[in-house]
């Protein structure tokens, strides 16, 4: 382990690596600090290609120690050629990366695989959360693999397959009336009522949140060890887009790639709850909450980011931008992306390709960028939101002459 402690974002403070979040100076989040000298000497392509086909290959950048891990295989998802999409889109190389192969679907696997870990080794016994979805599945998962009791808060409108996938790995389900918000501020308050409980993306979530830098590390492995030109990444709580932007930059600096190779970054929300698209597009430097998402997107349906602030440096640092599509373009985005490429994604996943779309044709993502667009979630968990877009069956008779009138192929 190369940890050396945490830093806050903000005013820099300095903290040990202990079950903190946010700093007691100036409340703004820590994040985990790393001997990047002790790293360049340690990691290198021959010794990540000897580690395991999963996210854990990046131990030595990792906050927790890889021995007894909490290990459902998550990463190492694949990065799919799509020149089809691309093709549609106007632009010239595409690439997608398929985080809907995860363990339970979505690219949750990787910061709870993570947290969980650290869980462990801090000695705690309860895997909890605040969730629209996603999360609520794999943390369920993960703690029934680690033999930890899980207990999971979320909103009681959420689509009930991920309910269902959360329950029957043994988690208490707990849907609240009210919004992902005051499920989070819920959790924040039972922190300090319950000892050895580990919230995942509260009082552990300095360590949870570094599993989505290693969407960074395989962009880059897949891309023979160089950066692309432009990644668009969902945004909910923004975690996933300020970690991604970490993860390039600690990639330079242990010399895994030129120290420059940072991306472009660009970000994609929903306009029922767009309050990073909101600021970006008024120039703002901080962000206005939306109170009620009223979206179909509802694993993004996160009205007051923790990390928005820090999206908007991280987009503007890198000369990207955050762009958003209404609940048809979100429809319209899985569409495109099942017929073009045959990946089925949730509508996370249609917020992605739908900004994208819209950037493209602005000319914000140019067609000589290599472009990675993020997938982070299987559509087969909110399949009740497109199903009723889709065209009706007719029922033919099972005779050669029926079915060759259907296809319009009569003889």
């Amino acid at each position: 382990m190369f940890v050396q402690g945490l830093r806050c974002t903000d005013c820099g403070h300095e903290y040990p690596a202990e079950a903190l979040h946010v700093c007691d100076r100036c409340f703004a989040p820590l994040e985990v600090v790393y001997d990047l000298e002790a790293v360049r000497a340690e990691m290198s392509p021959e010794s990540v290609a000897a580690g395991p086909p999963s996210l854990w290959r990046y131990a030595a950048l990792l906050p927790a120690n890889p021995v007894g891990r909490v290990d459902l295989g998550a990463g190492f998802t694949p990065l799919i050629r799509a020149d089809r999409l691309a093709a549609e889109l106007g632009l010239g190389e595409l690439w997608l990366k398929n985080d809907t192969m995860n363990p339970t679907g979505s690219f949750k696997d990787r910061v709870v695989s993570v947290a969980l870990t650290k869980a462990r080794e801090l000695g705690f016994k309860v895997a909890a959360c605040s969730s629209t979805g996603n999360l609520a599945n794999s943390v369920a998962a993960h703690a029934a693999s680690a033999g930890m009791r899980a207990v999971v808060f979320i909103p009681s409108n959420l689509e009930p397959i991920k309910i269902a996938a959360t329950a029957i790995y043994g988690a208490t389900v707990v849907p609240l009336d009210g919004t992902y918000d005051d499920a989070a501020r819920l959790c924040s308050e039972l922190i300090e009522e319950l000892d050895g409980w580990a919230f995942v993306n509260n009082n552990l979530r300095t360590y949870y949140s570094e599993g989505s830098k290693t969407l960074a590390f395989e962009i880059a492995e897949q891309l023979g060890w160089s950066a692309p030109d432009h990644v668009i990444i969902p945004v909910a709580s923004g975690s996933q887009l300020t970690k991604i932007h970490k993860g390039f930059k600690e990639l330079g600096a242990v010399g895994l790639l030129p120290g420059s190779a940072v991306p472009r970054l660009s970000g994609a929300q929903a306009e029922g709850c767009n309050p990073v698209a909101a600021a970006f597009d008024a120039g703002a430097d901080g962000f206005t909450p939306v109170r009620q998402p009223t979206t179909i997107a509802k694993s993004l349906s996160i009205g007051n980011p923790t990390d928005g602030d820090r999206v908007l440096d991280s987009v503007r640092t890198t000369g990207g931008a955050v762009g958003q599509v209404n609940d048809a373009e979100i429809l319209e985005g899985i569409g495109l992306l099942a017929r073009a490429e045959g990946i089925f994604a949730e509508t996370a996943g249609g917020v992605t390709v739908g900004v994208l779309a819209k950037l493209a044709a602005a000319g914000v993502v140019g067609r000589n960028e290599r472009v990675v667009a993020i997938i982070s979630g299987n559509g087969l968990k909110t399949v009740e939101t497109v199903a009723p877009t889709l065209p009706a069956n007719d029922v033919v008779k099972p005779t050669l002459n029926a079915v060759l009138e259907l296809l319009g192929e009569a003889r």
